[in-house]
């Protein structure tokens, strides 16, 4: 387990195209996105927003205007996975999460200890940006005993001196929480464990697909959810389907409604008792 706990880098949502990416964020949380460009070794690019706390919200997409390569990797966040494209024709998905892992600890020599839990390292560009990112040969996300699903973080280390977000604008928009839902959770809790990430992600055992779920708040204190559960789907069914309740009535006291008998009852009631002693009188 790595002595220097990671911090969160930032969040990762995908998209067909980056405009489109553009407006699902410009929609759900108010706010227009910067920055960002092309990676070129990658053949994507993106839009970047800012985080309150040093980190940051990215859009991703594939780059149409990337230049050809004659052999070209396969693309970061499972880019070119069919099953990732198909996921993404319903809408810009929230898809990973990247940690940021600090010096003196350095990625590379880390990762050479450990190759069987992390992924190899590619030196990474955009604009004057330079960074070292973990990324799977197939470009697919980082897994543990065949768990991942994009719940496993992406390991970064920045070689300029200047995060991103430094210099991206304000927006007060803050993570309140990212939560993992995974089948097996136990195994992407181990390897979060030994990275020393456990802090930064809640996980829950899901009887779903594998998603993450993230929560934030905006400067007016809304809350606004990216990702959604199997069960938080099934929770909203169950409380649109259920039927409205009607109002119970107050009910009254034990002295209230002893004085309502009272008021109700005829004027010339007799007591059993006294109407036998009456007669008894009269013979």
């Amino acid at each position: 387990m790595t002595a220097h706990p990671l911090e969160l880098d930032h969040l990762v949502i995908a998209a067909r195209t980056l405009e489109e990416g553009e407006r699902f964020i410009a929609g759900k949380l108010g706010i227009e996105m910067t920055g960002g460009g092309a990676h070129p070794l990658m053949r994507t690019h993106n839009r970047l927003l800012n985080l309150w706390g040093g980190a940051y919200l990215e859009v991703i997409a594939l780059d149409p205007d990337a230049a050809v390569i004659e052999t070209p990797r396969p693309r970061l966040f499972a880019l070119d996975d069919s099953a990732q494209r198909k996921r993404l024709e319903a809408g810009p998905q929230l898809v990973h999460w990247v940690v940021r892992v600090n010096r003196p600890k350095l990625l590379a020599r880390w990762q050479a200890q450990y190759p069987e839990r992390i992924p190899a390292v590619v030196p990474m560009t955009r604009g004057a940006y330079t960074w070292d990112l973990t990324v799977p040969v197939d470009g697919t996300f980082p897994a543990w005993q065949g768990a991942g699903d994009g719940l496993l973080p992406t390991l970064i280390q920045w070689d300029t001196p200047q995060h991103p977000s430094a210099s991206l604008p304000e927006t007060g928009i803050a993570l309140k929480s990212l939560t993992g839902f995974h089948p097996r959770a136990h195994l992407i809790s181990e390897q979060l464990a030994w990275l020393g990430a456990s802090h930064l992600m809640q996980l829950e055992v899901t009887a779903g697909a594998p998603v993450l779920v993230a929560e934030f708040e905006l400067p007016d204190g809304s809350i606004v959810t990216l990702g959604e559960s199997a069960e938080s789907i099934e929770a909203t069914k169950q409380a649109e389907a259920a039927p409205v309740k009607p109002a119970r009535k107050r009910s009254k006291s034990k002295k209230t409604e002893d004085a309502t008998d009272a008021a109700d009852a005829p004027e010339n009631t007799v007591d059993p008792a006294q109407d036998e002693t009456q007669q008894d009188d009269a013979r």
